[in-house]
């Protein structure tokens, strides 16, 4: 019998989508899609979506800020008396009561994990690396039935998943491109190396000016995608990655994934996020010599030789485990689903 799949993906960025784009082929199921997102382009057949209220706007009846949403320390986000958080949760129980599932994938909410743990559904959580020592997180990884962590265990064994080994699967990163032809690249001469800034849809902290100073401080040509507001985007860059002779990303777990796809030689500059997510993935990039990593976003006068650094490394992005990573993921939620009583 064909499995039914819940699939919860977080609104913030489209990193939680990306994933679960490239998860979904690899699995035979029938998936209902759960987020504050639209509909994406190109949603595979086997796929149906469900877009839900948002759960931190601020209207005239509640701010969604005030009257403890962490519930003194115990969750990340449940507001008192907002509307959107009410509707967005019944409905999802609206659904799985109406059509029961074998499985729900969050990711990620711990309050969405512990809903449909106690609706006894088998829950697989996507974790996230970083400092998530917290009760909140605690208590989402305890209540799950199965733990996906998409990165490679050998260069990112987090404290918080050490008591969760026996139901956690290291999948290696998980990118979109695993599997695309890879063209190969030529050695670039330093003067025309070419450079790609990879940004992302969550935002970084690095001012505009500041990108334009290490542009001409650097000498390269550099082709700038997302990094800023004002930027272009490519939904797929995948020509851009693999022709760069250096490429500037952050450090999301996507964006890691798909250089190390790429197989591109790299500067890794991590962006503030919640909990030193970018920060511990970019700590592990650097321990396994695969990027130049700069914890900040470095001087003007300080680009020329970290390009060249960059260029002249030859790393082994396999140490990521991407190939393979996203059916990895699939089969864990498959068996999840097929086991449930």
């Amino acid at each position: 019998m064909t499995p039914r799949i819940g699939w919860y993906i977080h609104h913030q960025g489209r990193g939680h989508l990306t994933r679960m784009l490239a998860i979904v082929p690899h699995l035979d199921a029938e998936i209902r899609c759960f987020s504050s997102l639209p509909q994406p382009d190109g949603l595979p057949e086997h796929c149906s979506w469900t877009v839900l209220e948002r759960d931190d706007v601020r209207g005239a009846a509640a701010d969604p800020r005030v009257g403890d949403p962490e519930a003194g320390g115990l969750l990340h986000w449940a507001p008192l008396g907002h509307a959107g958080h009410l509707g967005r949760l019944a409905t999802m129980v609206a659904s799985v009561a109406h059509e029961p599932v074998d499985a729900f994938v969050v990711d990620v909410s711990v309050e969405v994990a512990l809903l449909t743990r106690l609706l006894g559904i088998p829950t697989v959580v996507i974790a996230q690396p970083g400092r998530r020592n917290d009760a909140a997180h605690e208590l989402g990884y305890r209540a799950a039935t199965t733990i996906v962590a998409p990165w490679p265990v050998a260069l990112l064994d987090p404290p918080h998943l050490a008591t969760m080994k026996g139901k956690t699967v290291f999948t290696g990163g998980i990118s979109r491109f695993d599997g695309r032809r890879r063209v190969s690249r030529s050695e670039q001469p330093a003067a025309e190396r070419n450079v790609v800034l990879l940004g992302s849809r969550g935002g970084s902290g690095v001012p505009a000016s500041a990108i334009a100073d290490a542009m001409t401080s650097s000498g390269n040509a550099w082709r700038r995608l997302g990094a800023t507001p004002d930027d272009p985007w490519s939904a797929d860059p995948w020509d851009d990655l693999t022709s760069a002779g250096v490429v500037v990303g952050w450090a999301g777990q996507n964006s890691i994934a798909d250089i190390a796809a790429a197989g591109a030689s790299a500067v890794i500059v991590p962006q503030e996020r919640p909990f030193a997510e970018q920060l511990e993935t970019a700590l592990a990039v650097d321990r396994a010599g695969l990027a130049v990593v700069a914890t900040t976003w470095p001087s003007a006068d300080a680009w020329p030789e970290l390009i060249e650094r960059a260029a002249h490394l030859q790393p082994d992005w396999s140490l990521w485990e991407v190939r393979g990573a996203a059916a990895r993921a699939a089969a864990a939620i498959d068996a999840t689903a097929r086991s449930r009583p």
